[in-house]
């Protein structure tokens, strides 16, 4: 909904964490060859291209959630079409999103549906979602979300990304109106 882009975004933040250079984490590597870092979940690529000019590690340091939220409402809220869906959902949605991509969520939210799973969020994959009951959109999202993850194989984060799964869950259905 249109009012919960603030409240999941404190989530979000809270959930990515600070800076770091992880060089296991492939969001860390830059394209030119410089070593990358990350701040908030927002790596240092990603700012680069967003501010439209490169960045040091000084600069990453220095994000916060007043500065990285217009980045994270364009290029995850609004992708994923976060203020059509219900509350809590959308929270969901955004924040599989930021760690795997907006159609990477839209598709894992349309096999949760039982749509095709294309990408784009219309009319067909709207009326499935306002024919469905919050919490068992909720429930089917993070079990396809938990598939997601099991398949990638990656022993490093896996165990991360499966506690952030069913904290995020947790948070989604305390927002159920």
């Amino acid at each position: 909904m249109k009012d919960n882009f603030e409240s999941s975004l404190v989530l979000v933040l809270k959930s990515e964490g600070g800076f770091t250079t992880d060089i296991h984490d492939n969001g860390n590597k830059l394209p030119d060859g410089r070593a990358g870092s990350t701040n908030l979940g927002v790596t240092q690529a990603n700012w680069e291209a967003f501010v439209g000019h490169p960045v040091t590690w000084d600069n990453m340091r220095a994000l916060n959630a007043e500065t990285v939220a217009p980045f994270y409402k364009r290029k995850y809220w609004d992708v994923a079409h976060c203020d059509e869906l219900p509350q809590g959902l959308d929270y969901l949605v955004f924040d599989f999103a930021v760690n795997a991509g907006a159609g990477r969520s839209i598709k894992t939210l349309q096999t949760a549906i039982g749509v095709t799973a294309d990408g784009s969020l219309g009319p067909l994959s709207l009326s499935a979602i306002n024919n469905l009951e919050p919490k068992l959109l909720i429930e089917r999202f993070t079990d396809a979300k938990e598939k997601f993850y099991k398949a990638l194989n990656n022993p490093t984060y896996e165990k991360g990304w499966l506690a952030r799964t069913a904290t995020v869950e947790k948070s989604a259905l305390s927002m159920i109106a």
